[in-house]
């Protein structure tokens, strides 16, 4: 059997290793991440009040029905016991009643489209306080920020001051990514046509680590950057220096950024053409194509331009149970069961506007 100290030693190891992590998860500078680490706190306790003593009972039954203990009584006839069961069912019972109540209040109130209420545990939003927007663009392989209040952009770096609420606006030029900052807050995943929203806040002036979490590629490994959480006057001083040492990001200069580069260095960008974002999100950058939302118009009007583009056009209420219900045109098939191709639409039933 080996010493006491020994044993003492492999215990302590654990601890150990831990010690030199950093559990930014658990200990957050933003409030709605440090809200998210005290869900996994109650969480893991609640579900220890089980775990615990079922793995102490599997000892304690194991030491005292062991084959060499005579003195346990032998009841090989037993099967039953009412106050077991109550103890065994309850328990648990009232634990997934807990963790059902903490899931559907911590879902509403960490919802991250959900604008934020309060600064922390303490402080409600002050009435009338502006959040600053950021547009969030996953590249391959980095991340752009844009700051249109501030008229800036930057690749790599990403500024907020300390104790204000942050809207992010979330989209990818190609894959799928995912936005992450976890002393901020949680993952929000970012796609292309598609926008997600993050509204967070940070308590803590610091530099703080964001990166991918979520494997897009070659260069996934390198789609880092530093998040600084700033006082007012410090983030006034950054948005100055991006403006007066960056260049200026135009639509063509975001076809050459977008293209895939890794681990690229800190850039800024004084100045950004005020429609790149929701072209960006269009997928409309090159003013040759079309933009999504365009065709969703067009699509949703029955054809092009707004007028009918098939001959097989109808309409119909969105709730035909309410009597104000807006209308819906849209097209009821493109082909038969005789022509599973649609090659005999007539030509002269065709009414497209120039």
């Amino acid at each position: 059997m080996p010493p006491l100290k020994n044993l003492r030693g492999l215990l302590l190891l654990p601890l150990a290793l831990l010690a030199g992590c950093n559990t930014v998860v658990l200990n957050a500078s933003g409030d709605v991440a440090r809200q998210q680490g005290n869900l996994i706190v109650i969480s893991t306790v609640l579900m220890l009040l089980i775990i615990v003593p079922v793995i102490g009972l599997i000892v304690f039954f194991s030491w005292k029905y062991r084959q060499s203990n005579k003195q346990t009584t032998y009841s090989p006839d037993w099967d039953h016991s009412t106050e077991l069961e109550l103890a065994i069912w309850a328990a648990p019972l009232l634990i997934i009643i807990a963790l059902g109540a903490i899931t559907w209040i911590s879902t509403h109130t960490l919802d991250p489209y959900r604008p934020l209420r309060r600064i922390d545990v303490q402080r409600p939003v002050p009435e009338g306080t502006k959040p600053l927007t950021v547009e969030v663009v996953a590249l391959d392989w980095k991340w752009l920020f844009i700051y249109p209040e501030q008229g800036i952009a930057t690749v790599n770096e990403l500024a907020a001051p300390v104790d204000r609420p942050i809207v992010f606006k979330i989209t990818a030029s190609s894959v799928m990514n995912s936005f992450f900052i976890p002393a901020l807050a949680g993952q929000i995943y970012a796609m292309p046509a598609m926008e997600t929203k993050l509204n967070a806040v940070i308590n803590e002036p610091g530099e703080f680590e964001g990166f991918s979490a979520n494997y897009s590629g070659a260069g996934f490994s390198g789609m880092r950057f530093k998040f600084h959480g700033l006082a007012n006057a410090d983030f006034d001083q950054w948005v100055q220096k991006a403006k007066s040492g960056g260049d200026e990001l135009t639509r063509e200069r975001y076809m050459e950024l977008e293209r895939p580069s890794e681990r690229d260095p800190v850039r800024r960008f004084g100045t950004v053409a005020p429609d790149l974002y929701d072209a960006i999100l269009n997928r409309c950058v090159d003013r040759n194509k079309m933009c999504v939302k365009h065709m969703a118009a067009i699509d949703a009007n029955g054809g092009v331009g707004g007028a009918v583009g098939a001959y097989n056009i109808t309409t119909k209420p969105w709730q035909a149970d309410q009597k104000n219900s807006p209308i819906r045109t849209y097209v009821t098939a493109m082909c038969t069961v005789d022509d599973p191709a649609g090659m005999s639409i007539p030509r002269t039933n065709l009414r497209i506007q120039e």
